[in-house]
């Protein structure tokens, strides 16, 4: 397929959209827990997670890597950029939705699962790699799961060490608001390192459909900046109807609740980050939010809420994976 200027730029222009709408629609997983607390005012708080959402986007590349080769090899596909368009397309038609809703959806989800569904309408199943997407598939099914266990595990042992302390709850909990500042950036950062990258992935796999670029393990610089800055000003924006469900729909978050579930789900985001997986951080943070409740009691989870969350996560891929085929042949059509 000859592929023009025009088509890179607009897959381009897509990314970078999806990036900036993967911003705000996740603006709630750095800092809802530290807004609904108080320990920041919501101005200060989506500053300081666009900045350090940039920072973060702009340090690592291990799972810029992996999207942009792990899943499908683009250099054998033929129609390699107007899967890219078909799948970023179908990634934002799903995050407006969901945002739209106040749903915490996943992101990762529908752009992994947008992917598939392209390749497999554009040119059956056989390109897939199944052994790279059974990799990133478990990845992002296992860490929100590790989060509710880490985060339950965390919150106990939170409280076995402050109920040997004569330190009044009230006094505790002014405390951890402060510490929640270090932990919400935190957060913001290992979002940026996760979440950014598959954006820039997804260019490159576009770049190398259509020989612009030779290795897909090379992420241009001009990428990560791009991408960074997008996530950045998307984050800027905040997606308010997600960061009132995820802090205070799930569960009643109070500073020590909020300061272990961002510690607990940054540390996973980070450390699927240093494998190179993608992961949900949608998933990752709602859960350790689960976990930290159920902790306190499990009474104290809106477990209706958390229920909708689930099914949610578990839509979005086969979901994306149709829409994705579908706006492929659409394009196929009259592109």
């Amino acid at each position: 397929m000859h592929t023009s200027l025009t088509l890179i730029i607009v897959v381009v222009v897509l990314a970078v959209s999806f990036d900036f709408i993967n911003g705000f629609h996740d603006t709630a997983n750095a800092i809802a827990t530290t807004v609904s607390t108080k320990a920041l005012p919501p101005k200060i708080a989506i500053g300081l997670a666009a900045i350090m959402n940039f920072i973060g986007a702009l340090t690592f590349t291990g799972v810029a890597k992996t999207i942009g080769g792990k899943i499908a090899d683009p250099s054998k596909l033929e129609y390699g950029v107007l899967i890219v368009m078909a799948a970023l397309l179908a990634s934002i038609f799903w995050n407006l939705i969901t945002w739209w809703y106040g749903i915490p959806s996943s992101s990762s989800h529908a752009l992994i699962g947008s992917i598939v569904g392209a390749v497999i309408a554009a040119a059956g199943t056989a390109p897939i790699n199944w052994g790279g997407f059974t990799e990133i598939f478990k990845a992002l099914i296992l860490s929100p799961i590790i989060a509710l266990l880490l985060g339950y595990l965390m919150m106990n042992l939170f409280y076995a060490i402050f109920r040997r302390v004569a330190t009044p709850p009230s006094k505790i909990n002014r405390r951890f608001r402060y510490f929640q500042i270090l932990t919400a950036a935190l957060q913001s950062f290992t979002h940026g390192t996760n979440d950014a990258q598959k954006a820039m992935g997804i260019i490159v796999f576009a770049l190398v459909a259509a020989d612009l670029q030779s290795d897909p393990g090379h992420i241009p610089f001009w990428v990560q900046l791009i991408c960074a800055i997008s996530m950045g000003l998307g984050t800027s924006v905040g997606g308010w109807k997600i960061i009132k469900t995820v802090g205070g729909k799930i569960t009643k978050i109070e500073p020590i609740n909020g300061a272990t579930a961002d510690l607990t789900s940054s540390s996973i985001i980070f450390t699927f980050t240093q494998l190179g997986l993608p992961v949900s951080s949608t998933h990752v943070i709602s859960s350790a939010i689960m976990g930290v409740g159920a902790a306190k009691r499990l009474k104290s989870v809106n477990w209706g809420v958390a229920k909708r969350i689930v099914i949610t996560w578990f839509i979005t891929l086969p979901i994306s994976t149709v829409i994705s085929a579908l706006i492929y042949f659409l394009l196929h059509l009259f592109v």
